[in-house]
């Protein structure tokens, strides 16, 4: 479940009673490739396909989401199975990533056995995106009507899907930032909308800016700051990256010309 109730004690104004509180799901997701098994995360058990499919275009592990052939959710005793099945052109290359290792909520690295395979190089990005300073501003202030779970349990991250116009398309929640990042891009893949621009609840780390690149994605706004290792993979690859955003102001950090007056 995306969230529990759970009972507690409240200390307030001196006073310790008893209370009910609401929180974020957490649980294993093993993710396997054609009855393979190949990585463990934790994440919120939500949108759980549009998370395997997120993971596997971000990562590189699938060229484009037609080698994913099916996707299927089994609850296990202790967590849930995302199993996967790709095809063999993609299951030949899975053969020479093993990554089955676990990963904790939010790593974006875990699993990465080399520091090439952790530090790859994202593709450059398209130039067909041109978007406005009030079009990201609109995009921050929408962000918090499209978090009904973290208003609801205040432990989760969200990543969402604008339009150019600055319009919440679709928004996808998680314990893990990263998680909630591939929801998103797993979703894109599969609904294909037309241009905008990915905003992020959480800072702007490498992983963050790479799995942006890695999907194509020509802007990332983020609320908090970006790291120096994001600005530079995001020069790399010319994807605008936007952080710091609060109302009323926010800092382009890469790629500038993207975003225009108006």
């Amino acid at each position: 479940m995306p969230s529990a109730v759970t009972t507690l004690s409240r200390w307030q104004d001196g006073r310790l009673e008893p209370g009910e509180d609401l929180v974020a799901g957490e649980c294993p997701v093993a993710i396997s490739f054609n009855r393979r098994p190949y990585v463990v995360m934790m994440a919120t058990p939500a949108n759980l396909e549009e998370l395997g499919l997120g993971f596997c275009l971000t990562e590189g592990l699938l060229d484009d989401a037609g080698e994913l052939l099916a996707s299927r959710v089994i609850e296990r005793d202790q967590g849930v199975e995302l199993a996967l099945t790709v095809a063999e052109t993609a299951l030949a290359r899975l053969d020479g990533q093993r990554r089955n290792l676990s990963g904790r909520t939010g790593c974006g690295l875990c699993g990465a056995e080399t520091l090439e395979q952790a530090m790859a190089v994202p593709p450059k990005v398209g130039e067909q995106l041109q978007v406005s300073h009030q079009a990201l501003q609109s995009a921050l202030a929408s962000l918090e009507a499209n978090q009904p779970l973290q208003a609801a349990t205040g432990a989760v991250h969200c990543a969402a899907w604008c339009d150019a116009g600055g319009r919440v398309v679709t928004a996808r929640e998680d314990v893990g930032r990263h998680n909630a990042l591939d929801k998103l891009l797993g979703w894109r893949a599969s609904a294909g909308p037309g241009g905008g621009f990915v905003v992020v609840s959480s800072r702007a780390s490498y992983e963050m800016v790479h799995k942006c690149a890695m999907a194509g994605v020509e802007l990332l706004l983020a609320v908090s700051a970006p790291t120096a290792l994001a600005i530079a993979y995001a020069e790399h690859c010319g994807l605008s990256l936007v952080g710091f955003a609060r109302p009323g102001r926010h800092n382009i950090y890469t790629a500038p010309g993207r975003v225009v007056n108006g």
